[in-house]
């Protein structure tokens, strides 16, 4: 059989089926690849209390700042990082679960898991300011320059106006096409956001357009499990020095905070189904 237009022959009729299941095979291993993992490197070791159930984790001006979990235990820590010494303490009221923390201008906004109550603190005399309310559960929370980012156990991060903790706008996070749930404690850092998942030893580089996984950073053998208090002794907690480019991780309950420096790719998965 002749093409008209060429004079070539025609393909066999299966030929058009086979590049078409061809382009879709491509399309959906496209959507499927997960993100490109990478490695670390320790460079330095910092203390850290083994009472701490580490649930809002950042550093400012030379001191980390800790919001730490569990009704009756939740409090508020401003620590030397090269002593672990405490200088700051807030306990929260007992039947408050602690939850994210960020720094805003002069202020500390603090939430809580399931009681839907937030605080705003003066971050330097640590007395609160205003309360705030909100729907759903409280996790993770960090800032932009004009927004707060929260997570809350799912793979939806929140953005939100923080005169008024309303939002703005969200994104859904996901790894090629797949969701990434139980996203956890945040830090924002170069541009992109930083999301621990829970029980889980990655932390997610994700793009705050789009939600988009851009890479993971794998912290498997970061701390011995001999070292761990009990299964909810997780990764959790990341600070940034941005004025160093210092980046530091923690879990809840571990004895150190950890400095690392990222190494590159240690290998690109893809994700089977």
């Amino acid at each position: 059989m002749q093409s008209r237009k060429s004079g070539l022959p025609h393909p066999p009729p299966s030929f058009g089926l086979t590049l078409l299941y061809f382009t879709v095979l491509v399309q959906a291993i496209g959507a499927w690849a997960a993100a490109p993992v990478m490695g670390y490197k320790v460079v330095a070791k910092f203390p850290h209390s083994t009472e701490s159930y580490t649930e809002g984790f950042f550093y400012l001006n030379g001191l980390f700042y800790e919001g730490t979990g569990l009704e009756g235990h939740s409090a508020v820590l401003v620590t030397q990082p090269e002593t672990g010494k405490v200088l700051q303490r807030l306990e929260i009221a007992p039947q408050y679960f602690g939850e994210g923390i960020v720094d805003w201008g002069p202020n500390l906004y603090e939430w809580t898991w399931q009681s839907h109550v937030g605080f705003v603190y003066d971050r330097f005399s640590m007395r609160e300011v205003r309360q705030f309310t909100y729907y759903g559960e409280g996790w993770g929370m960090t800032r932009t320059a004009r927004q707060i980012i929260t997570s809350e156990g799912t793979a939806t991060l929140r953005f939100r106006d923080p005169a008024t903790f309303r939002e703005v706008r969200h994104i859904v996070v996901k790894d090629g096409d797949r969701p990434v749930e139980q996203l956890n404690e945040l830090e924002f850092i170069k541009g992109e956001i930083y999301a621990n998942v829970w029980h889980s030893d990655r932390i997610a580089r994700i793009s705050p357009q789009d939600g988009r996984v851009i890479a993971w950073i794998d912290l498997t053998g970061l701390l011995p499990d001999d070292q761990r208090i009990n299964a909810e002794s997780v990764l959790n907690g990341i600070a940034y020095d941005a004025q160093h480019d210092r980046l530091f991780v923690t879990g809840k309950q571990w004895p150190t905070i950890f400095q690392i420096v990222l190494e590159k790719e240690k290998h690109a998965k893809l994700q089977v189904r």
